[in-house]
């Protein structure tokens, strides 16, 4: 038996304001969350400022780029190629015995340049500014090394440097090797002018003592004997 349309319309009316009800309660609800956390967000404001006291904003400074430093490119190729040339300019086979000076000690000086000079060289009168120690190399890396010695020496603007090549005591048949060839290589050098045995002190028969051609206004030989003779390392 179906129920009266009254009856039903009753039903309808009690179940949309049950839903009504429940969405009011709902936003009710939500909005008094919403009172709560805006009244919590607000104490925790005022506890701040409570806490930190009176603030005032920083001025903006007017801030400019700091200009990174320029990196100069590494010459690399150019490296390889004075490398290339320093092993092409001097020779293991050039006579160099016929241009010795045979007297007390083995000496050699180029076009121009006066005996005067190499006794001044032999007695001390220009100070060891530099020296390089061969000894132990194998003859290629000796030549290298040599020839880069030099030419930083001569970068450097110094005169008087030293080059121990050792008198062979430990070499095959006790032979120096090194000294015979380190007297080829130098006298095939343009910036060295002279050389001699070094004196007992600064490693006699074991040593020579190599002047090299100026750079630029140069001191007299007593200015530069008046010099510390300690020699240094050039780079």
């Amino acid at each position: 038996m179906t129920a009266p349309r009254s009856a039903r319309s009753l039903q309808d009316l009690a179940a949309l304001k049950k839903t009504l009800a429940k969405a009011a309660a709902e936003a009710a609800r939500h909005e008094a969350q919403a009172l709560a956390d805006a009244a919590r967000e607000q104490r925790e404001r005022h506890l701040f400022a409570h806490t930190v006291g009176p603030v005032s904003p920083l001025r903006r400074i007017a801030t400019m780029p700091l200009a990174r430093p320029r990196v100069e490119p590494l010459p690399r190729q150019r490296e390889r190629d004075e490398a290339a040339v320093l092993r092409e300019a001097i020779s293991d086979e050039f006579d160099v015995e016929s241009l010795l000076e045979t007297d007390d000690a083995l000496s050699w000086r180029g076009d121009g340049i006066g005996p005067e000079v190499v006794r001044k060289l032999r007695r001390g009168v220009w100070a060891i500014q530099a020296q390089i120690d061969l000894h132990g190399l194998r003859r290629d890396e000796a030549r290298e090394q040599l020839a880069e010695f030099l030419r930083a020496a001569v970068r450097h603007g110094l005169r008087c440097v030293r080059v121990v090549h050792g008198k062979g005591h430990g070499s095959p048949g006790r032979e120096p090797v090194l000294k015979s060839k380190v007297k080829t290589w130098l006298v095939q050098k343009s910036e060295v002018i002279a050389f001699a045995h070094a004196r007992a002190a600064d490693g006699g028969n074991g040593a020579l003592l190599v002047l090299l051609k100026p750079t630029g206004p140069q001191p007299t030989p007593k200015a530069e004997a008046a010099r510390t003779r300690r020699p240094v390392r050039v780079d």
